[in-house]
């Protein structure tokens, strides 16, 4: 039987942003950095009361369709219990459609609150699970969980049946390694931006990519040097560029200067890895173009508080 939890009992739950891809790693590779959603969630009499504060807060739904309650629901089933009511509030700071993870940020802070208010019985491999679930594949929401960089990878099961497992291994990055955002004014569907990648792909390119990301892995934790030959790519940057020209644009001018530029997840945010600060010229030129700047650092895993 359900168990029900006690009316009163809160839960405080702090989610960072993700990049994913980082240039090769399609699907695969992503990393946690320091652009938070805060999201708090009460457990009340009866009913849903959502309150949305900053990014989203003229768009997005105040029912049980919210990604966030949707993660909760799914996080309570999964532990096995119910609560009477939610009161659930979400500070936003992470841009929405821009390629740094933010609907993977709402599962993750669903599925995190709901595993605090059940006294963290869910293990984070249950949470990676859980949260990917909602976007397909675990790259942004296994970041957001575990914090730092991350592999991941997905079983699809042969049978049609059973649900595809999400999986990944955390790896530390390498103590020097910052990262850049250059964040454009508009949004990016991850659906439409997927349509124009190729259903084959040359044995050349794939094996292009597959020694990047191998590459890259080392570049992440020991090699920093590395960064810019290992966020080569040729699986899906070069297709998504005819649809995204401005990030095509500043992907090339970054990379035509030295830096490890590359499409953050589907963009249409361009991300820059790097061990140096860069050249303000390009800083100003980026804003005069209209782009919004926001340096960051590798983030910790997601961050959980219960008060009861």
């Amino acid at each position: 039987m359900a168990v029900e939890i006690p009316q009163g009992t809160k839960v405080h739950v702090r989610v960072p942003a993700s990049s994913a891809n980082l240039g090769p790693g399609f699907d695969t590779l992503g990393i946690a950095l320091t652009m938070y959603d805060d999201v708090d969630v009460e457990v009340v009499e009866s009913g849903l009361e959502i309150e949305i504060h900053g990014e989203g807060a003229d768009t997005l739904p105040r029912d049980g369709s919210h990604l966030v309650v949707r993660a909760i629901r799914a996080g309570l089933k999964a532990a096995d219990a119910t609560a009477p009511g939610l009161k659930v509030t979400c500070y936003n700071t992470i841009p929405q459609a821009r390629g740094l993870g933010s609907s993977a940020a709402a599962a993750v802070a669903g599925v995190s609150a709901a595993n605090g208010l059940v006294g963290m019985s869910l293990t984070p491999d249950q949470v990676v699970q859980l949260s990917s679930a909602f976007e397909g594949h675990p790259d942004n929401a296994s970041a957001s969980v575990l914090g730092d960089a991350v592999v991941s990878w997905t079983d699809v099961p042969v049978d049609g049946q059973t649900l595809p497992q999400f999986h990944a291994v955390g790896i530390h990055a390498h103590e020097s390694i910052e990262a850049t955002a250059f964040i454009p004014s508009f949004h990016a569907s991850t659906d439409a931006v997927r349509k124009v990648l190729p259903s084959d792909v040359t044995h050349q390119d794939a094996r292009f990519n597959v020694s990047r990301a191998a590459l890259l892995t080392v570049a992440l934790q020991s090699h920093p040097e590395y960064l810019w030959e290992a966020t080569r790519d040729r699986l899906h940057q070069p297709y998504r560029a005819d649809v995204l020209p401005v990030t095509a644009e500043w992907v090339n001018r970054l990379r035509n200067r030295g830096y490890a530029a590359y499409l953050s997840g589907a963009g249409p945010t361009v991300m820059v890895l790097h061990t140096e600060p860069i050249a303000e010229s390009i800083i100003v030129a980026a804003r005069e173009d209209g782009l919004r700047v926001e340096d960051l650092h590798v983030a910790g895993p997601v961050e959980v508080t219960t008060t009861v």
